[in-house]
């Protein structure tokens, strides 16, 4: 019976496969490198299934939706909400870095032979240049939105291929549940891996550079994330608790999108939306990537300052800009920050496109750029839902703190 209850706990499971991929990379560090390939292949097979479920996801979620009236107010809300959060989480990120410093007092990185651009539209097009020839999800993000308008417009004659385009929904969720069932096997080999081959020490820049991050991350969640979920009457404290197992497989995946089907489960039973729940989690992985954004206006910062560039004025808007359209091009996929960070530096050309190899050594130690990710996406859903007015409050308190959702009613009936 242990035994069960410990097969059913997936947060537990984790937890002890990282502490067994902690002391084989502390013990026996040449014996926990070669533990990679089970975080890799793991990764990989959740990598290969992105494309085609924020297809299904996107398609499902637009053709549900009834009236255009209806399509055009949800897509705006979702679109406005995404926008905001990327422009608070890019000055966020940028800020903290000038503030803290991180690339400052270290060894100095070679500088840009080429002077930086100053051209915005030919930054943002080498990036977006980048970003395509690296990544697949835009195009069927779009592909996946007109494919689900067209469902829509349908009517009564597209109902049959929706209904199917549901059902596959349900299928496509419980075989990544059946995948993630590995999670805590990539946990161990991740974990095992980055203890064996980096150790506890680091370069001090290297260590501020992660410290900074970090902390750029708190304080978004803390006060942006914090103050929204309390416009909107939630307490983010009690949404975090709420999702904890899907964070904790997200923190040793380094995955986003790992926590997909749980996070739909429990926020449609927390009384959000369905089609919202769909549109915002699948689009919101491309387009609200807050922690992404974050780790991508820290990182273009420190390389800057490591390597002796001034950043006045006009170039920080203009390295803001240049951001505010390649952080659309990041994905939920291990590994796509630094691919959009590597296509940023290639247009903007502040620093040698080589100076990134820096970062690489705690690219793995990058996790509060994940959790951020998820946090933010689900407090949208919860957003969007209470906006759109198809958000069932007393399900949502229910979920959030079990028991006491009637706890008003029953007072207000003694009184």
């Amino acid at each position: 019976m242990i035994l069960a209850k410990l097969y059913r706990n997936d947060t537990l499971l984790i937890l002890i496969a990282i502490a067994l991929g902690i002391s084989l990379g502390v013990v026996q560090p040449q014996w926990a490198t070669r533990m990679k390939p089970l975080s890799d292949v793991f990764l990989g097979v959740i990598g290969h299934a992105v494309p085609l479920v924020m297809f299904v996801l996107v398609s499902s979620a637009v053709a549900g939706f009834g009236e255009r009236g209806q399509k055009t107010r949800c897509a705006s809300r979702v679109l406005a909400y995404f926008l905001l959060m990327t422009v608070l989480s890019l000055i966020t990120g940028a800020a903290l870095a000038i503030l803290l410093a991180p690339g400052v007092g270290g060894e100095s990185l070679p500088a840009s032979i080429a002077r930086p651009i100053s051209d915005l539209p030919s930054a943002v097009m080498t990036s977006l240049a980048q970003i395509m020839a690296h990544t697949v999800i835009l195009p069927v993000l779009l592909a996946a939105l007109v494919f689900g308008l067209g469902l829509g417009y349908a009517g009564d004659a597209g109902e049959p291929l929706r209904r199917r385009l549901d059902a596959l929904v349900g299928w496509l969720l419980w075989a990544l549940r059946k995948v993630l069932r590995f999670a805590p096997l990539a946990a161990f080999g991740a974990m095992a891996f980055t203890v064996g081959r980096y150790g506890p020490a680091s370069a001090w820049s290297l260590l501020k550079f992660v410290g900074t991050v970090y902390c750029a991350c708190l304080l978004f969640v803390t006060l942006v994330l914090g103050l929204t979920a309390r416009c909107t009457g939630l307490g983010l404290w009690r949404l975090i608790v709420y999702i904890k197992a899907e964070l904790c497989l997200v923190a040793f995946t380094g995955a986003s999108v790992a926590a997909v089907p749980g996070l739909i489960e429990k926020l449609e039973r927390a009384g959000c939306d369905q089609r919202v729940v769909r549109l915002v989690l699948s689009t919101g992985y491309t387009f609200n990537l807050t922690g992404s954004n974050i780790y991508l206006t820290c990182a273009l910062v420190f390389l800057a300052q490591a390597a002796g560039v001034v950043l006045d004025g006009p170039l920080l808007v203009m390295l803001l800009l240049v951001t505010l359209v390649t952080s659309m091009g990041s994905t939920s996929a291990a590994g796509s920050a630094f691919l959009t960070l590597a296509a940023t530096v290639a247009g903007l050309n502040l620093v040698p496109l080589e100076n990134l190899g820096l970062l690489l050594g705690v690219e793995r130690l990058m996790k509060c750029r994940s959790l951020t990710n998820v946090i933010g996406n689900s407090l949208a859903c919860v957003v969007i839902s209470a906006w759109s007015g198809a958000l069932d409050r007393l399900a949502l308190r229910e979920a959030l703190m079990p028991g006491k959702a009637t706890l008003p009613d029953a007072v207000a009936g003694k009184r």
